[in-house]
Parts: structure tokens; C-alpha cells; sequence
């Protein structure tokens, strides 16, 4: 009997994780999935970490438990470098792996632009980390606030999902605490939310992003379209127009790029983003034994979007299809994405989707639950997926169920809110 083959994975994320599961029912390979941090976290979920407004517990999910579910070995560390001809990778932590096949899912990190002073004023919500530095901040910030009767002074830089709705999870976080609510956050808090682009939500139709920016005018943020940022300083938000706005609570959630790692596939071809070349079967151009999947990769014709359903299904495509057909000597067919539409959900206050059509639903009555249903069911979809539905349904329900959100008084925290 042949040995199995190698197959070795960076990046625990969406795409990664997908990749580990589907191949750990191939008899033919042993996987080793690599990543820096200790734990996996659905992504899409970040902001609401970040706020507070769901508790870390059943939400994230330790490596070390999902190598031991799904039979593939851990290694918490990063890549240091890479010789592909010899296929041999050397990790921070002083360990060297051989492999046969090498899947790439660092995803990305978030895009400054090159703002002066972005990356030294602002805060990012790219990882568990910088979730927990948000959620302590804000907390903070928000105690301070009650003794000085002084607002705080909050500018989110981005109108994309991720802007809007951490803004909508933030006042959540405030509407929902006890001795406080939406008459005391109107006191607390001084909101803007500064876009680039002429309208919030770009990918979405028109009349979800009108919508989009009357809820948040509704909950108290001055909403700043055509906004181009200058200059980010110690205190202050300058835009190309003039204008300077006061800021002790900066937010960059402007945009991603590829993470910084790929530059260390010196052999690959990237492109001006950083993103890594790969053919429509996500291997990349110059070297087929290594694929690239998810946020850190791009096809030039019929490129996919940042998105974690992208990620999953490429995930999946590389782990059930291309990968199985190479291991059998075939040529791997090519990847199709299958578009599934889109959902936004501004905490409890209202929620949209946007079909595959790209016909926009929801806002008000039926559709805005179901698009608040959507949005909350991928996640149990992937975390049923990941930890069982027993696990999920407890976790569902106890988010669904418990006493009340993280108190922003200090006085209370009924969820643990940082992970050990």
C-alpha cells in the first residue's frame, strides 16, 4: 500500500477549516493545518464579538478539539519560508514539514490605503484579537462617558457589512445593557460613519442602502458618503474635503487586502494587491501542487468576492473535487461559484438580503426576519458542520436565552467575553 500523501494547509479560517474536514474523509492523504492562532472563529461574526453583543462562549472553537473530531494534526505557529522545490516549509516555531500538497488560506487583513496615521490611530477588526481590543475599548470609553457626561466620540471609516454593522452592534450593545438603553446611548454616544464611495453598502441595490443609512441616522449617526480620508491623527478624522471630525474611538473598516504572508511565496505569481494567481481549479499559475483559496487568492477571469460563502465553497471544492481527482491522476475540473445571494443585519433594528438576481429584500416586516434568519443560520450551518448540532442548538440557545448582553457598567458580565 502506497504512503499517504501530505497535505498541508495555511490558514484555519473558512477556506481552510471547509479543506481539513472534506479531506479528512480521503483515505489517501494526512492533512496538517497550520495556524497562529488557537482557535477558529466564523469571521462574519467579528463585530459582534467586538461589541459584545453575543459571548465568546460556543462561538469560537479550539484546533486542537476539531484535529482530534476530524483526524488531521495542529500546528499553532506561521510560515517563516518556503522552498517549493523541494516542497519544504520552515514555521516560526522552528518545526520543518514536507509536503505533497500545499492549500493557502491566510485570508486577508484589513486596507489602510496608505492614510496617514491610519495604522497608528485606529483600531481594526480583523482577528479575535482585535475584537477583544474593541470591545475593551469601547466598554471603557463608555464608563467614562457616565462620569464626565462627556460622549464618546466613535468614527467608523467604511460603509461595507462590516462598517454598518458593527455601527448597529455598538448602540446594541448600549440599548441592551441594564440601567442604560437607546435614551442613555443618545447621551453616550457621539456617532459618524464616514463611506468613500457616493452610497453605504455598495454590492447591495440602491433602496437597501438608503435604508441602510436612514436606520443609522435613526440611531444617531451623522452618515458621511463621498468621504475621503486625508489623515487619521490623535484625536481627529481629516477628510480631502476640509473637514475635520472630532474622533477618540477610530475604527478602520475600509477594505481588506492579502495577507502580508503571501508575500513569503516568492515563487508565486501575486498580484498588485497581493493576492496569489491561481487557474479556475484554485491551483496557482506557476506550480499546481499548491493551491490558494479564499481572500488571499484570485482568478483573473470571473474573480469571486472577499466573502466567507466563497471561501467555504472553494474550501470544499479543493477538499471533496480537485484535490481527490490529482491524488487519482486526473485533471481537476474547474471551480464554479455558486452565488447565493447576500444579507446585512443591523443588529435587532432591521436587516436586508440581496438574492443571486441581485434583487434586494427585507427592511421592514417578514423580510427583514428572514434576512435576519439567513444571516444568523449560515453561522449554526457552519458551526453544525464543525462541532455537531447538539453543540449548536446549546450554543443557539444560549445566546438566544441569556439574562442579558455584557454590562457595559462594569457591574455585570454575565458571559465571558475574552477567550483564555
Amino acid at each position: 500500500m502506497s504512503a499517504k500523501k501530505h497535505v498541508v494547509i495555511l490558514g484555519g479560517g473558512v477556506g481552510g477549516l471547509e479543506a481539513a474536514t472534506q479531506l479528512s474523509h480521503n483515505s489517501k492523504v494526512r492533512i496538517t493545518l497550520i495556524d497562529q492562532n488557537a482557535v477558529h472563529i466564523w469571521k462574519p461574526v467579528l463585530h459582534e464579538l467586538a461589541s459584545g453583543t453575543i459571548g465568546q462562549k460556543g462561538n469560537l472553537f479550539a484546533f486542537n478539539e476539531l484535529a482530534k473530531r476530524f483526524g488531521f494534526s495542529f500546528i499553532q505557529s506561521t510560515l517563516d519560508t518556503i522552498d517549493s522545490t523541494t516542497k519544504t516549509l520552515n514555521l516560526e516555531n522552528g518545526q520543518v514539514l514536507d509536503y505533497d500538497l500545499l492549500i493557502v488560506a491566510l485570508g486577508a487583513c484589513a486596507n489602510d490605503f496608505g492614510t496617514p496615521g491610519a495604522k497608528e490611530n485606529c483600531l481594526f477588526l480583523n482577528t479575535l484579537a482585535d475584537a477583544n481590543v474593541i470591545h475593551d475599548r469601547f466598554r471603557s470609553l463608555i464608563e467614562r462617558a457616565q462620569l464626565t457626561n462627556k460622549p464618546v466620540n466613535l468614527s467608523i471609516v467604511g460603509g461595507g457589512a462590516t462598517g454598518v454593522q458593527l455601527a448597529a452592534e455598538l448602540c446594541q450593545a448600549i440599548d441592551s445593557t441594564p440601567g442604560l438603553g437607546p435614551s442613555a446611548r443618545k447621551r453616550l454616544l457621539k456617532p459618524t460613519l464616514i463611506e468613500a464611495q457616493p452610497r453605504l453598502l455598495p454590492p447591495f441595490p440602491e433602496q437597501v442602502s438608503a435604508e441602510a443609512q436612514a436606520e443609522l441616522e435613526k440611531l444617531g449617526f451623522d452618515v458621511i458618503t463621498n468621504g475621503m480620508v486625508s489623515e487619521v491623527g490623535c484625536g481627529y478624522i481629516a477628510l480631502k474635503d476640509g473637514r475635520r471630525i472630532e474622533s477618540d474611538f477610530p475604527i478602520w473598516a475600509a477594505g481588506v487586502k492579502a495577507c502580508a504572508a503571501t508575500s513569503l511565496l516568492k515563487n508565486l505569481e501575486l498580484s498588485r494587491s497581493g493576492q496569489i494567481m491561481v487557474t479556475d481549479t484554485l491551483q496557482t499559475t506557476k506550480d499546481p501542487s499548491i493551491y490558494a483559496i479564499g481572500d488571499c487568492a484570485r482568478m483573473e477571469v470571473n474573480p469571486t468576492a472577499p466573502t466567507a460563502q466563497a471561501a467555504r465553497q472553494e474550501g470544499r471544492y479543493v477538499g471533496r473535487v480537485a484535490i481527490p481527482r490529482q491524488l487519482a491522476g486526473k485533471q481537476p475540473v474547474p471551480f464554479v461559484y455558486n452565488d447565493r445571494g447576500a444579507v446585512v443585519a443591523l443588529g435587532r433594528y432591521n436587516a436586508w438580503g440581496m438574492w443571486p438576481s441581485k434583487k434586494g429584500f427585507g427592511g421592514h416586516g417578514l423580510g427583514a426576519q428572514l434576512a435576519r434568519f439567513i444571516h444568523e443560520g449560515l453561522f449554526r450551518q457552519h458551526q453544525m458542520g464543525i462541532s455537531g448540532i447538539f453543540r449548536t442548538i446549546c450554543a443557539a440557545l444560549g445566546e438566544r436565552f441569556r439574562p442579558n448582553n455584557p454590562d457595559l457598567n462594569g457591574k455585570e458580565t454575565p458571559i465571558e467575553n475574552k477567550s483564555k
